[in-house]
């Protein structure tokens, strides 16, 4: 409704135009009145008089208010219309977390022997012309480029990091993530893990199992916790030598200058702690060490990668494992994660006796089930899942093909257990299964990736002091150890489309090693 001054709005015009009205007799209210059809007078005659009266009512009546009466009558015409175009509807909602998020990245298979869609006029190099190389997870040697273009000789020193690492390269991360089901949710959530680790560090370089976060272990063991993060900065490809305005650049810095400092003149990375983490810490210090090395080819990384397998290789139990303490006892949850640190120093080449393979080899046939396609954590006990799990995976590594019916039967029981935040959560398990599923490809990692890539963002922290971290209650080993040991296993999974490049692919694994 127009305001009390709305007539100032108007200009002189508008309300000379508005006061032209036809002269018509005056008639007095009484007349009006006593015009009207209760008195007998007919309807026309009526009619005649209400129209007078609203004559006179026109004419008397200042120019303001006529004005505000064809507005207001304007205004209700078109509140009429415009309710009639509109019909209600109910409003529906449909909430979904993480495959909805940003842009998804495109789920197809990597197909490394698809037709280019560009044109070469010659092509200067096959599969065929490829000098063949000792260890397949490691690049041929390459030596300086030449004018010419020649390809390098195997005798000229290595400078490549070795293939499997190079997925953790900005643009080969791209590809890898576009090929194997990566998500703008999955990139999200380990960029938020990684942001998480960061405001954790301390000063001084180090991470803490304990804290200072909520939901710490119940002991400490600061080499295993530095290790274990850097672990995951590594994977997603950054590095002490990236860009110094690069994000996490200076945190990967510190954390190796601190790491490094706690290595003895044996090799060992393990100074304090329970004496049961001996093997775990030091292993988890050398995958991250020798894969610092493959990915920069730092000469000062290479003595103290090789001092720290060579620990490894004169430690090695009778029984072809590892265990608690120095060449005595084996159980395969502590042999998986050395098995992880040898393949690793192989792929930065880093020498490892062939002899050490052997014998684990003879250990993971001492705790298998069902001809190899189970394992036991230790042996004369029954199989376990986790245990499964991470006895396929050192198989792959090993040397078993793709198509092994051992390994198709084990493969079958880990997708039959895909991964449930509710129940009977264990992110270890989770952690060796995905990268059995990722090598196998195929059928077998779609099904366990859709699962996968969709619990783990979804359940990720995502407001407060803890936010990008995983909650450690609930899972099989989070309240023994702790919340950045859950976080850690929980991004190194999210990573895992270019972490490693499938060995399977053409070139990348011919025949045992």
């Amino acid at each position: 409704m127009p305001d009390a001054d709305h007539s100032s709005s108007y200009t002189p015009a508008d309300l000379a135009g508005a006061a032209v009205i036809p002269p018509v007799p005056a008639v007095s209210a009484e007349a009006s009145r006593e015009s009207g059809p209760a008195e007998g007078r007919s309807p026309d005659e009526a009619d005649d008089g209400v129209l007078l009266a609203v004559h006179g009512w026109v004419r008397e009546s200042p120019p303001w208010l006529l004005s505000a009466v064809l507005h207001f009558t304007a205004l209700i015409l078109l509140g009429v219309w415009l309710s009639g175009l509109s019909t209600e509807q109910p409003l529906a909602l449909e909430a979904r977390y993480a495959e909805e998020l940003g842009e998804q990245l495109i789920e197809e298979e990597l197909q490394l022997d698809a037709e280019p869609e560009f044109e070469l006029e010659t092509q200067a190099v096959t599969l065929e012309t490829l000098p063949p190389v000792d260890d397949p997870l490691s690049t041929p040697a390459l030596a300086e480029i030449s004018p010419i273009g020649q390809l390098p000789t195997a005798k000229q020193p290595a400078k490549a990091i070795g293939v499997a690492l190079s997925g953790r390269e900005p643009g080969m991360r791209r590809v890898l993530l576009d090929a194997y089901g990566g998500t703008a949710s999955t990139e999200a959530a380990v960029m938020a893990g990684l942001h998480w680790l960061a405001r954790n560090q301390r000063s001084s370089g180090e991470w803490s199992l304990k804290g200072p976060y909520s939901h710490g272990s119940n002991v400490d063991n600061t080499e295993a916790a530095t290790a274990m993060a850097l672990l995951a900065f590594q994977g997603r490809g950054f590095t002490h030598r990236g860009d110094p305005a690069e994000e996490f650049t200076r945190v990967v810095q510190r954390g190796w200058k601190r790491l490094l400092q706690s290595q003895n003149d044996d090799g060992l990375f393990f100074q304090e702690g329970p004496e049961h983490h001996r093997f775990y810490t030091h292993a988890q210090c050398t995958i991250a060490l020798c894969e610092l090395y493959g990915m920069t080819r730092d000469d000062e990384l290479r003595d103290p990668a090789q001092l720290a397998i060579d620990y490894l290789v004169k430690t090695q139990a009778s029984r072809g494992g590892w265990r608690y303490s120095p060449g005595s006892g084996s159980d395969l949850s502590v042999t998986g994660w050395v098995v992880m640190a040898l393949q690793s120093a192989r792929m930065a080449g880093i020498e490892v006796p062939s002899i050490t393979f052997d014998n684990v080899r003879a250990f993971l046939d001492a705790v298998a089930h069902d001809g190899g396609s189970q394992y036991a954590y230790m042996v004369r006990e029954g199989p376990r899942l986790p245990m499964t799990a991470e006895g396929l995976l050192c198989r792959q590594y090993l040397g078993w093909r793709h198509d092994d019916p051992r390994l198709e039967r084990g493969v079958s029981l880990l997708i039959d257990e895909l991964p449930e935040w509710e129940n009977g959560r264990n992110v270890y398990y989770w952690y060796y299964a995905t990268q059995v599923c990722h090598h196998m490809e195929g059928d077998a990692w779609r099904q366990w990736n859709n699962v996968m890539r969709q619990v783990l963002p979804e359940n990720q922290v995502k407001r407060g002091r803890e936010r990008g971290s995983w909650n450690p209650r609930g899972d099989r080993h989070g309240n023994t150890a702790g919340r950045l040991y859950v976080t850690c296993l929980s991004i190194y999974s999210l990573e895992v489309y270019y972490r490693h490049l499938p060995i399977y692919r053409q070139g990348l694994l011919r025949g045992e090693l």
